[in-house]
């Protein structure tokens, strides 16, 4: 799939990034190239094939769901820029 000056110029405006108008020809085709890589892969034979996520089999080891304070709330607060009273401060975001 070749792509046009065009739209390149659309994909890099929606992306927000900025392309010259002498990078836009190298630009088309480097994503072409990618487009095609991307159509090259569509044509693996998939079915049957379980999905994944990763390539060795492995449970993740389970930790117990409990409630927990953090054991020394002061070591805690060391972290935060402004704490009051014992807890973090943040600055109001809704009006």
């Amino acid at each position: 799939m070749a792509l046009t000056r065009d739209q390149v110029r659309a994909i890099a405006l929606l992306a927000r990034v900025r392309v010259p108008d002498e990078g836009l020809e190298p630009m088309a085709k480097e994503i072409s190239g990618i487009l095609h890589w991307i159509e090259q892969l569509n044509e693996v034979d998939t079915e049957g094939v379980e999905p994944m996520t990763s390539v060795v089999a492995m449970t993740l080891p389970m930790r117990p769901d409990a409630v927990d304070d953090g054991g020394d709330p002061a070591a805690v607060l060391k972290g935060a820029p402004e704490p009051v009273d014992g807890f973090y401060a943040v600055p109001k975001v809704v009006e």
